[in-house]
């Protein structure tokens, strides 16, 4: 995918969001949450339950459990919803637009996709010092291997 097409299919994708909120439908949300969940996906990787809860996508405010919602309850799900997926696309519009983010899938740009590169990369500048900088950091995290580690024996009676 190139960097226009993931521009111009994010844009779709809020403006859709934006007629969703104008005119909620239950059904046309959930076909509008794969296409986006499907364009994030491709662009920047799946996103586990953390990063949905993180963003709050799908978590309304006010939920209705044990019975079907009404029809007022539905609308404002699905506004809610759409609002929240909207800002999450509006958050990658403006990491790849604004900010020239590399993105995973990109095509005929600097994102490296799913390829997996040795070495350093093309086109960019080497840091002289990473180098050191990478052993330092592993030196300083192999200090802590044991972090985990029980302290002090632990009583018969605590052990589970």
């Amino acid at each position: 995918m190139t960097r226009d097409e993931l521009i111009r299919r994010t844009r779709q994708l809020i403006d859709e969001g934006g007629r969703l909120r104008a005119e909620p439908s239950l059904g046309a949300l959930q076909v509008w949450l794969q296409l986006s969940d499907d364009l994030l996906s491709s662009a920047w990787g799946s996103m586990d339950r953390y990063h949905l809860a993180w963003l709050l996508v799908g978590k309304p405010k006010n939920i209705v459990r044990g019975r079907p919602m009404t029809a007022d309850e539905e609308a404002a799900y699905v506004r809610e919803v759409a609002e929240q997926k909207v800002a999450a696309l509006r958050m990658s519009l403006e990491a790849v637009e604004r900010q020239d983010m590399p993105f995973r899938g990109e095509t005929g740009g600097v994102g490296l996709g799913d390829q997996h590169v040795s070495g350093p990369l093309p086109d960019l500048p080497r840091d002289p010092s990473l180098d050191e900088r990478l052993a330092e950091a592993r030196r300083r995290a192999d200090a802590h291997r044991d972090h985990d580690a029980p302290r002090a024996p632990r009583p018969d009676r605590m052990q589970r």
